[in-house]
C-alpha cells in the first residue's frame, strides 16, 4: 500500500477569521494556526515569494483535517468560490453531521444557504450541498437509521 491517510484538504480564503468561525460552528476544533513563508514554502508549491497564513482545522472524530490558507503574497491568481458543482477540479468537502437541520439553523446565522434543497436519499442519508463563507462549497450527511451492507459494503467484506 502506498498512501497511509488523506491528512488534510486545503481551501483558500480571503477571511481566515470568518471561516475559522464557520468551520468552529460546523464542530471543527482549531488545532494550530501560523504564517508560512519562505523559499522552501516555494519550491513545495511553485508559488515563489509567498507569504500565507494558515489554520489548520480538526474534525471531531480527530482523523479529518481541513488546512485554511490566506494568501498575503502574491496575489490571488484566480477564483473557483462560484463553480458549479459540475465544473472540473477540486470543489467541495462532504461532512457527516448529526442533524442537518440543527446544523443548518446555526451555519446560516453566518451567512451559509443551501445550495437547492434537502434531500432523503433512499431512507438512508439526508443530504445537502451549501454554500459557506466566500461561496465554499460544503455537503452535509446526516445518516438516518442503521447502517447496512449496502451503505458500506467493503466494510462487511472483511
Amino acid at each position: 500500500m502506498t498512501v497511509k491517510r488523506m491528512d488534510n484538504v486545503g481551501i483558500v480564503v480571503e477571511d481566515i477569521d470568518a471561516a475559522i468561525a464557520f468551520f468552529t460552528e460546523l464542530g471543527l476544533g482549531l488545532e494550530g494556526r501560523m504564517p508560512i513563508e519562505g523559499e522552501w514554502a516555494g519550491r513545495v508549491t511553485g508559488v515563489r515569494g509567498q507569504r500565507v497564513e494558515v489554520a489548520m482545522m480538526r474534525t471531531p472524530d480527530g482523523h479529518g483535517r481541513l488546512e485554511l490558507s490566506r494568501f498575503d503574497a502574491p496575489a490571488i491568481a484566480s477564483d473557483h468560490r462560484n463553480a458549479p458543482v459540475n465544473a472540473l477540479g477540486y470543489l467541495r468537502v462532504m461532512f457527516a453531521v448529526e442533524d442537518i437541520d440543527d446544523t443548518l439553523a446555526r451555519l446560516g446565522k453566518l451567512g451559509a444557504t443551501v445550495v437547492d434543497e434537502v434531500v432523503d436519499y433512499e431512507d438512508l442519508y439526508r443530504l445537502c450541498y451549501i454554500r459557506g463563507p466566500e461561496g465554499i462549497l460544503i455537503g452535509l450527511a446526516q445518516q438516518l437509521g442503521q447502517q447496512t451492507a449496502r451503505e458500506n459494503p467493503m466494510e462487511h467484506e472483511r
